[in-house]
């Protein structure tokens, strides 16, 4: 078999700058990610890809909150948005994929799976939910939204308004893994954990229910490359390599690094907590259950880069 390689897409990088972010615009930029995913698959790697969805589950949100305003349509529950966009992309990526591979002459099918992700309901993160989704609201307004919905939590953001918080558990196992599995190894271009799955937990009868809440998507695709025994995890995000002292002028990127390097690198305050740090923790997660190597790059780059001619390469 050949060897397989799980990428993770942000959902920002779906999302076009300068108000271009239509659904025919995130489609657009689909198919310029779909272009650089077709060239691994022409080398010959197996190829699973998972995506962000957090503006896409932002835009859900508001437009469900502007009809229940405007008609009193019933508000949509964040689980259902994220299974929702899980949907929606994933049909983007499948349909530029497959047409990207017919323009190639590339034999391969893609499926899209909607995918679950069971979290633990004793997780902390419960208790103290810290991740703010959706749209700004006044102080009013947020204060008569949780008159509605009692169980709904706000905080103030950055000065601009005030925005629900949700919980943000770790992924404990990947519900539909066996299924993904089944298609890797019949061949197929697989698209799963979408905007990092639905969150589930299971009941007292141990059935599985969904909740509320934002699973991490690099640490889902983390524990998704575990499950299927992935050899390299490639994250995508804004920047070519990773830097430490970014923004100093002793900026440095790192090309090659090891697990305990980068490990003194985290003690070493370089990576912020919103953004790079937890692409770097689902890193290192994925290197200590026995993944071969993890590169952190742009879209763009990911040919290079699984050839070791661009990205920052972690390694055991």
């Amino acid at each position: 078999m050949k060897k397989l390689v799980i990428v993770a897409i942000g959902g920002n990088s779906l999302v076009r700058e300068n108000g271009l972010d239509s659904v025919n615009d995130q489609y657009e930029a689909v198919c310029e990610t779909a272009v650089n995913i077709a060239d691994m698959v022409a080398e010959g790697f197996n190829v699973v890809v998972t995506h962000g969805n957090g503006p896409q589950v932002g835009f859900g949100l508001r437009r469900s909150e502007i009809a229940n305003e405007v008609a009193g349509m019933p508000v949509i529950p964040l689980v259902n948005c994220g299974a929702d966009t899980q949907g929606g992309i994933g049909y983007q990526i499948q349909q530029a994929l497959t047409n990207e591979f017919a323009r190639r002459g590339i034999n391969k099918k893609v499926a899209t799976v909607i995918t679950q992700v069971e979290v633990s309901i004793d997780d902390p993160n419960f208790k103290n939910p810290t991740k703010p989704v959706g749209a700004f609201f006044t102080i009013d307004q947020a204060e008569e939204m949780k008159k509605e919905h009692p169980d709904w939590s706000f905080i103030e953001d950055s000065g601009r308004g005030y925005r629900r918080v949700v919980p943000s558990p770790k992924p404990i196992n990947i519900v539909e893994k066996d299924a993904i599995k089944t298609l890797i190894e019949a061949g197929f271009v697989v698209i799963a954990v979408g905007g990092g799955g639905i969150p589930v937990v299971r009941n007292n009868n141990n059935a599985f229910e969904g909740i509320d809440a934002v699973i991490d998507k690099d640490f889902a695709t983390s524990l998704l490359a575990e499950q299927v025994q992935a050899e390299t995890l490639i994250i995508t995000t804004g920047v070519s390599r990773v830097c430490i002292n970014f923004g100093k002028p002793n900026q440095k990127a790192l090309e090659k690094i090891t697990v305990e390097e980068t490990k003194q690198y985290v003690l070493e305050n370089h990576f912020p907590p919103g953004s790079m740090l937890p692409k770097i923790e689902a890193s290192l997660s994925f290197l200590e259950k026995n993944g071969s190597r993890v590169i952190i790059t742009n879209p763009e780059s990911l040919k290079e880069a699984i050839n070791e001619g661009a990205g920052t390469h972690i390694v055991r």
